[in-house]
């Protein structure tokens, strides 16, 4: 009874108590000094103490459930488990075979591929499935070249960000402006394709340039080894229609209304008994045996610390939702832009243009600080608030939130569900990237792919789509062609 008598208090004090434990905890993550599920402990600790023992109540433990996102947490244990039951059947040595034959003295190239596969894949999986399916493969292939992990899984993190924000589906804070917006599949598709084109092909030189040295001082006389045999090609078979079905549960979001963990959870389900079944058929298991299966992959291939970092998280930034915290941020920046437009004297296109700008920039950054999905949440209604009272074609400010929030996850490890998932499967594997490094790769690109949202937005609003999206591709090729033209040369 006295748990929901019990609501956050909205004051000043509560805003500040939370805002300044969410800049500590990003603090103390950036020293590395702890494990950050323990540094994330603490600060739901901290909250928690607070919310009983003071007058300021920031999140109660019925307020810490609500934000607990099980769509995010099941999608990527689902999918943990899926990719477990797949590394049974050798298909990982497999892939990492077949992408050396005749590239083992190539690894600019494979790392070229690598981050096609991985933005193109993004763009229909959700960017999280995808790193739990590349990460193994560019880990296998770093061991075989003996190269540093980090110049393949720096780079496939960027562009699962980046190929996830050109689709519905690529990453959550799109489903969500999507479905609020009435933006459908072949909206997002066809709109954010051609500049999402234009910063992979700037992210590939960025990363040629960046971790070249590192590549090119790998051992050049590994030989073209046989491709490794499918260890069991008919549990791969039956995971080809697995995921195939998973495939089909995620595109068909907007039919059935099914959320994504909903056919990882399921897939996950029938990829774990298929396992089981194939095995029993052979074999006659004692009790002691029977970790084969389920056991097996929940012990040693769900990332546990993974979902318990992200599980509190949720909780601290739920605690900024609750205090209102997020929504004066949000609501401060309508402020600014209608402030900012009459103190310049913008006219129609300047206001939009400016305000676009703002949600773009505010949106990114902001997402690289804290998990983008509460504050997506919370910016949604305040931009629909600004489409009905701004001038202009004002459906671009869509654009402007979905894509701050989707490339600002490239700003640091926290900032998208991909990038600690990959931090943690690459810690598992022995490889630590710190948050110093991620920052001197994600910081730069961020930078990058802000620039280009940034300029096409500006195309958009003054020449309209049909401009941006031709603008956009002419870069392309115009960069395609010159880099050609200068390898050409002596």
């Amino acid at each position: 009874m006295h748990e929901e008598a019990l609501l956050s208090t909205t004051d000043p004090v509560s805003q500040l108590i939370v805002g300044i434990v969410l800049v500590m905890l990003f603090v103390l993550l950036t020293r590395e000094k702890s494990h950050r599920v323990l540094l994330a402990l603490l600060a739901v600790s901290t909250l928690w103490a607070v919310t009983y023992l003071t007058p300021w109540h920031l999140v109660t433990l019925d307020g810490a459930v609500r934000h607990l996102d099980l769509n995010v947490l099941l999608l990527l244990a689902g999918m943990m488990a899926v990719v477990g039951v797949l590394k049974a059947t050798g298909v990982f040595g497999w892939a990492v075979g077949r992408l050396l034959v005749g590239r083992t003295a190539q690894p600019l190239v494979i790392m070229t591929l690598l981050i096609w596969l991985t933005g193109i894949a993004s763009a229909f999986l959700d960017n999280v499935t995808t790193v739990i399916f590349m990460a193994p493969i560019a880990m296998g292939i770093s061991r075989r070249l003996h190269i540093d992990p980090r110049a393949l899984l720096l780079p496939i993190v960027m562009a699962s960000n980046i190929g996830g924000s050109a689709t519905l589906i690529g990453d959550p804070p799109n489903i969500m402006v999507g479905s609020f917006a009435g933006l459908s599949f072949l909206d997002f598709l066809v709109t954010l394709t051609p500049p999402v084109i234009l910063m992979m092909v700037i992210l590939d030189i960025m990363m040629r340039r960046r971790f070249g040295e590192a590549l090119t001082a790998s051992r050049q006389d590994v030989a073209d080894e046989a491709v490794p045999e499918i260890t069991d090609p008919r549990l791969l078979r039956g995971m080809a229609w697995i995921g195939g079905g998973i495939l089909v549960g995620f595109l068909t979001h907007g039919f059935t209304g099914m959320p994504a963990a909903v056919p990882a959870t399921i897939g996950a389900a029938a990829a774990l008994l298929l396992q089981d079944v194939f095995y029993l058929r052979v074999h006659r298991p004692s009790d002691a045996e029977r970790q084969h299966g389920i056991l097996e992959v929940i012990e040693n291939d769900i990332e546990w610390p993974t979902l318990v970092f992200f599980a509190l998280l949720f909780i601290t930034v739920g605690a900024a939702v609750d205090t209102g915290l997020i929504g004066s941020l949000a609501q401060g920046l309508e402020g600014v832009i209608l402030s900012g437009s009459a103190t310049l004297g913008l006219g129609t296109e300047g206001t939009l243009l400016f305000g676009a700008m703002l949600i773009l920039f505010v949106a990114g950054i902001a997402s690289g600080l804290i998990d983008n999905i509460p504050f997506v949440a919370v910016s949604i209604p305040i931009v629909g608030e600004m489409i009905t009272t701004l001038p202009g074609e004002t459906g671009v400010l869509w654009w402007a939130l979905a894509l701050g929030a989707c490339l600002g996850g490239n700003f640091t490890p926290i900032g998208a569900s991909a990038n600690v998932t990959t931090l943690d499967l690459a810690a598992r594997q022995g490889t630590k990237i710190s948050f110093k490094e991620f920052l001197g790769v994600g910081v730069p690109v961020t930078a990058m792919t802000l620039g280009i949202a940034s300029g096409w937005l500006a195309l958009r609003i003054h020449f309209g789509d049909p401009i941006a999206a031709a603008g956009s591709l002419l870069l392309v090729a115009m960069i395609v062609v010159g880099r050609r033209f200068a390898a050409r040369q002596p």
